[in-house]
């Protein structure tokens, strides 16, 4: 830590207000003034020089056991089953997401039929098919018209009706 603070690893709980902080009395009678530090460190030497002197160096020896060995069995095991979780987690999240890609499918099909309803009133489909149709015969019956020989006839009579509005 940088700066002064109380470590709380849950045995002062009993010592702090309702705010959870702890009471200024309570730190005063178990601080040594001398040590305390009511500001950061500038560097990291001062960090060190401060730790040496409330203590210096404390040896670790002894202070570890040894590890606890797992066979390679258990550790298999302990694998599979986090799989197979993970395996159900994304299984259950995918049906989420199905369920909403239902959903929203559903709900395009419903927006497009009262669109249609709005536009066409009723028999929309009906009508979108009449139009369709109708479309379709009047686009072959141009086709069959002679309308090549009427352009070429018809093209000279429009350049002199423009010619002669522009001259006026």
């Amino acid at each position: 830590m940088f700066k002064d603070e109380l470590g709380d690893i849950g045995t002062n709980r009993d010592r702090r207000d309702d705010a959870g902080a702890t009471p200024a009395a309570f730190e005063e009678a178990n601080a040594n003034p001398d040590l305390i530090r009511h500001e950061g460190f500038a560097s990291e030497a001062e960090y060190r020089a401060y730790i040496a002197t409330l203590g210096g160096h404390v040896p670790v020896e002894g202070a570890f056991e040894e590890p606890l060995l797992v066979s390679d069995d258990h550790a298999l095991e302990g694998r599979l089953r986090e799989l197979r979780e993970e395996l159900e987690n994304l299984h259950a999240r995918l049906q989420v997401i199905q369920h909403q890609a239902a959903t929203v499918v559903a709900e395009n099909v419903r927006w497009a039929d009262a669109s249609a309803h709005a536009q066409l009133g009723n028999q929309p489909w009906l009508k979108l098919a009449g139009a369709m149709a109708a479309t379709f015969v009047v686009t072959r019956g141009m086709r069959r018209l002679p309308l090549g020989t009427v352009a070429t006839t018809a093209l000279p009579l429009v350049a002199a009706a423009m010619k002669r509005k522009s001259a006026r």
